[in-house]
């Protein structure tokens, strides 16, 4: 695994620093387990770290399953110069109020999203302090993604761009969606990714009007439509695409309906490019969606932030009334997030079609070319080679 080099990373507790300056903030506890693989390369499931406005400030504190992990990174020099570890004798949060009593700071904050209000309570009686919570600091320094990530997600895109023929190949008539479901986790095995992004989903006929359905025993069928969406881990970072296709030859309906989420799709990478509104990518592919007669069918955002979680920010959503809101970010380059627009109809199906993009200066970089056609399955598929 090729992990983020140490420079990259003392630039990033560098930019976290300077946000906690600029709030009035004197540390930031971070209990965020992305958090962790992000400003120190260590992927953990549990592990806590206290980042100090002023330099040195790097202490780690984790269990004995991870000192050695810690070790390599150190040995390595993949790990931040200054990190320095405390091992847990006790519980995380005796040991957290220990190291926080050792070097007492005026304003600590917590990622108010990721530590539960009992734990909160608890930390803030024990140290007899107020501790502030903080709302998406790091997550919104993980919106623009540097050199080494632009890069892992491209190849990572590269690598789901391969296989998306062979999917959409799986999804032949007479097989159940489940069935579907583990031949495209193990195309996404074998195309090298680590680990599927999240359990993927294959939704046929009318199962396809559930955006986010699991799939069942149910067996595909002649004129169904059945949407595929699939994603894997390369290097800690993810990826993620929707296609649809047809089970045998397609009616005007599905037709129709695939097309006009082709047309949504295609407004929405017209229209993204830097320092527009996310939400005016939303707003042309909605445009499009109303055009046809489909505003209804169309509950969902038109995208979201792909990096070491596959839902982060920007998100790609429908605008508030009023003036644009905290969450509707102007986009810029080295953002990486999806573009799918869908429309789903009870008893008949859904149609959906993902691809991920990097905003660079110069416009959008579609990071999962391949092919959008209404596919049928019955008929050779292009791309599909023998996968399936």
């Amino acid at each position: 695994m090729r992990f983020a080099p140490r420079e990259r990373l003392a630039a990033r507790a560098s930019a976290l620093r300077r946000e906690l300056a600029a709030r009035g903030l004197d540390a930031l506890v971070v209990t965020a387990l992305p958090h962790l693989f992000y400003l120190l390369n260590l992927r953990a499931s549990a592990g806590v770290a206290v980042v100090e406005r002023e330099p040195p400030g790097l202490r780690l504190i984790i269990d004995f399953r991870y000192v050695e992990a810690v070790n390599r990174l150190v040995e390595q020099e993949i790990a931040p110069p200054d990190l320095e570890t405390v091992q847990v004798e006790s519980t995380y949060d005796e040991t957290l109020c220990d190291v926080l009593r050792a070097r007492p700071s005026a304003r600590v904050a917590v990622e108010a999203d990721h530590l539960s209000v009992r734990r909160w309570m608890w930390l803030q009686k024990k140290l007899e302090v107020d501790l502030s919570p903080a709302v998406e600091i790091i997550e919104r320094a993980r919106m623009v993604k540097d050199g080494h990530e632009a890069e892992t997600l491209r190849k990572a895109g590269r690598m789901l761009a391969g296989i998306i023929g062979r999917a959409c190949a799986c999804a032949r008539r007479g097989r159940s969606e489940i069935e579907v479901a583990r031949d495209v986790e193990r195309l996404i095995e074998e195309a090298g990714f680590e680990r599927p992004a999240f359990d993927s989903i294959v939704a046929s006929g009318p199962n396809g009007a559930l955006p986010h359905a699991h799939p069942t025993e149910r067996r595909l069928a002649g004129g169904d439509l059945v949407i595929l969406d699939f994603g894997g881990v390369h290097e800690g970072y993810c990826v993620d695409v929707s296609r649809t296709v047809s089970v045998g030859p397609p009616t005007c309906e599905t037709r129709r309906l695939h097309r006009a989420v082709r047309e949504a799709q295609s407004a929405a990478l017209a229209a993204a490019a830097p320092g527009v509104l996310a939400s005016d990518v939303d707003g042309a592919a909605r445009t499009v969606l109303e055009g046809h007669g489909l505003a209804d069918r169309f509950g969902h955002g038109t995208g979201h932030g792909l990096g070491i979680d596959v839902h982060e920010l920007p998100r790609i959503g429908k605008r508030r009334t009023g003036p644009a809101g905290p969450d509707d970010v102007a986009l810029a380059a080295g953002m990486v997030f999806t573009i799918e627009p869908g429309v789903y109809v009870p008893d008949l199906g859904g149609v959906r079609i993902e691809d991920d993009v990097l905003m660079t200066e110069a416009g959008i970089e579609v990071l999962t070319p391949a092919c959008r056609q209404l596919l049928d399955t019955d008929r050779p598929v292009p791309g599909r080679g023998d996968g399936c």
